[in-house]
């Protein structure tokens, strides 16, 4: 597909988060350039640097520019310099108002080990393989956007979260979770405490009724607890994992760790037709790396993957882009945070330069790499 023309919004943030995304910006830029796209891409300020500049972790503009987009590319948010804030005038609290102004209720994150860097995954190599799935968490429910209090001090200190679903909520993220699986290999593990909590017994109770439409994909349910230790015994078992809000935020920061790094792991936050998807790795803003060059870029990079494949139906530059990421693995370039014995290292920016010489390379080369552009 060729002439495609596009408007990303790009929300650089905090810490290291300028870097990796100036990093994926390059990548896309190469893309357009490379099939003959045309990509506007239009920074705004957001988390603390926008809390720094306009008194708002989420000004009007950005919210404007980022409703007016085709998709939405993140770097971080968030920092020690405004935890003392107010929770709902810190960094963090732009984020949920971005998800809740634009309806985004359903997060994917795909959790695949690159072969390269099995070397760097806890388990050993027999257990790992074959570690290729999906998590999709519920969005915009749950404790994070239920009543929240804290009142007295010391000892007569009192806290209150209130978590609250309702089964139109669960059933849109269930539906898109059992379409995912029934294009990949048709198993959804629906995860909940239905034991303990009623939030959970109608998760899986209404995810139970919703699997009857969908009756060439195959539902198991687990236990939270049950699912945090089956991802470490056994991963392969999975395909997608469907979840709400809390549980997938703990749950895929654990599976970010079997493919080696949490820097490695890109994800997709989307809601209805015709709103724009957000696209950003699942990494923090690292303030203590911030500005040393030595960031990992592969969050930000396969987030721009997610999103030329997800938003923008490119699925030939998707893949011409993870091959070349791959060939420079294979070469055993690595920055610091994925380094193993015998690696050379780089700076996160030259780890940048070789993807985008591979990149080149494989234009130039095409009848080498089979591709047809």
């Amino acid at each position: 597909m060729s002439g495609v023309r596009k408007t990303i919004a790009v929300l650089p943030g905090d810490g290291i988060g300028p870097e990796v995304t100036h990093a994926a910006v390059q990548i896309l830029g190469d893309c357009a350039k490379s099939f003959e796209h045309k990509f506007e891409f239009r920074e705004l300020a957001f988390g603390g640097a926008a809390i720094e500049r306009f008194g708002s972790p989420l000004p009007a503009e950005t919210l404007a520019g980022c409703r007016s987009a085709d998709a939405i590319l993140l770097g971080a948010i968030g920092g020690p310099q405004w935890d003392g804030l107010a929770l709902d005038k810190r960094p963090e609290a732009g984020l949920l108002g971005l998800r809740k102004a634009l309806g985004l209720y359903i997060n994917l994150r795909p959790i695949r080990l690159r072969p390269a860097l099995s070397g760097i995954s806890p388990l050993r190599r027999e257990r790992i393989d074959d570690c290729d799935f999906e998590i999709i968490r519920e969005l915009a429910g749950d404790i994070y956007f239920g009543e929240h209090s804290l009142t007295g001090e010391g000892s007569g200190a009192r806290a209150r979260d209130v978590a609250e679903y309702s089964a139109a909520e669960i059933e849109r993220v269930a539906r898109y979770a059992f379409e995912r699986a029934a294009a990949r290999s048709r198993r959804v593990a629906s995860v909940d405490k239905a034991n303990v909590l009623a939030t959970s017994a109608l998760w899986r109770q209404t995810v139970t009724r919703i699997a009857h439409d969908y009756p060439e994909v195959t539902l198991e349910h687990f236990y939270v607890d049950n699912a945090a230790m089956q991802l470490l015994l056994r991963p392969a078992q999975f395909d997608v994992i469907l979840t709400a809000n809390l549980f997938g935020d703990i749950l895929s920061d654990e599976a970010a760790a079997l493919a080696g790094s949490i820097g490695l792991i890109p994800s997709l936050s989307r809601g209805g037709d015709g709103q724009p998807a957000l696209y950003e790795p699942i990494h923090g803003s690292a303030p203590s790396l911030a500005g040393q060059d030595v960031a990992c870029p592969l969050g930000a990079i396969f987030s721009a993957v997610l999103l030329l494949r997800e938003s923008l139906g490119l699925e030939i530059e998707a893949q011409w882009i993870e091959a070349a990421v791959d060939r420079v693995l294979d070469h055993g370039f690595r920055t610091i945070d994925i380094a193993e014995t015998g690696g050379r290292v780089l700076r996160s920016s030259e780890f940048t330069e070789h993807i985008r010489a591979e990149l080149h390379d494989a234009l130039v080369h095409s009848e080498r790499y089979g591709w047809g552009v």
